[in-house]
């Protein structure tokens, strides 16, 4: 009969821990893949819009967000009496002289542009769609000299940011390690 031999096994450090990493790994790779789906859903917008302002003085950033206030109900009824995008464009074409008087009585005698071409915007996040960077369509209405912060807007779907500094960022979560937080509190 052979004897029974005691198996020692030596605990390490690395196999304490191991299993935490692999938490972690697979908690990237669910974001990963979660971010790779959403990226997607943001590609097909039509157009966008963005406003310059002209410094980034405080008169200067007020006159911005006073003309954004009054042209923004015009681009909302543009969009929602819109039935396609093409008669989304012409609403929004037949809406350039108003915008552009509005923004005119507004600007405490600054010069005002508005032109349609392709614009680089920055990426964003609006929940769990990421706007990639990128030139896309938009309008670009220019006070003065258009070296300030700006605020830009996706028109379809209706996604609008300020773009300041000032601005905290979202913190970034893990959505099921917030799950597993809320399962336990």
């Amino acid at each position: 009969m052979l004897t029974d031999y005691e198996i020692i096994r030596k605990t390490t450090i690395f196999n304490k821990v191991m299993p935490y990493i692999e938490f972690i790994i697979v908690l990237i790779i669910i974001q990963s893949i979660m971010t790779l789906f959403s990226v997607g859903q943001a590609e097909d917008e039509p157009i966008r819009f963005r406003m310059l302002a002209h410094s980034n003085a405080p008169v200067d950033q007020q006159v911005k967000m006073d003309i954004q206030q009054k042209i923004e109900p015009l681009i909302n009824k543009a969009v929602t009496s819109s039935l396609s995008e093409q008669e989304l464009l012409d609403n929004l074409v037949a809406l350039e002289s108003t915008i552009v008087e509005t923004a005119n009585a507004l600007s405490n005698g600054q010069t005002i542009s508005l032109e349609r071409k392709k614009a680089l915007f920055p990426a964003k996040r609006s929940g769990f769609v990421i706007h990639p960077q990128g030139n896309y369509d938009a309008y670009i209405l220019t006070i003065g000299s258009g070296r300030g912060d700006n605020w830009w807007c996706s028109i379809f779907p209706k996604i609008c940011f300020p773009d300041k500094d000032e601005e905290s960022e979202e913190k970034v979560t893990f959505f099921i390690w917030e799950w597993i937080k809320g399962l336990f509190s």
